[in-house]
């Protein structure tokens, strides 16, 4: 795969479970077929991933997981920071980011996988979480 943003090349293994499903959908006569056909229309006839973004939103506010958005605008320019809401798309990535930290798998293996260009950038997609924190915690020495 080769990123959009950067036009770097990279690797990205499947996951198991995730090999496991999509070996289970129907084959497709046309080897070069999209897994997801409507997720390819969008993004061939839009040019980026924005409208699976707000797709993703709708979805997520159709579950209850987060409030509904409206996307009217609201005469900002692409200078002004835009909104984020802490569940999106875009978490995902911050989510897989934390896992694999949390996993133990070392930061430049993590990095790569991800795609972040920078430590820095690592770094900022790294929460951690309660268990990891309570994990730390235990390996402290007993005082006595």
């Amino acid at each position: 795969m080769v990123t959009r943003k950067t036009g770097r090349r990279m690797i990205i293994p499947l996951a198991p479970a995730l090999r496991v499903h999509i070996e289970s959908m129907p084959a497709s006569r046309d080897s070069k077929a999209p897994l997801h056909p409507r997720a390819s229309r969008v993004l061939a006839r839009r040019g980026n991933s924005s409208m699976l973004s707000r797709q993703f939103a709708e979805l997520l506010a159709q579950a209850g997981l987060r409030e509904k958005t409206t996307h009217v605008g609201r005469g900002k320019t692409r200078s002004v920071r835009r909104e984020v809401n802490a569940l999106s798309f875009h978490s995902l990535r911050r989510t897989a980011t934390t896992l694999l930290h949390e996993a133990g798998v070392a930061a430049a293996v993590a990095q790569a996988l991800i795609g972040h260009d920078s430590e820095q950038i690592h770094n900022d997609y790294i929460n951690v979480g309660r268990d990891a924190l309570k994990n730390a915690v235990a390996t402290l020495p007993t005082i006595l």
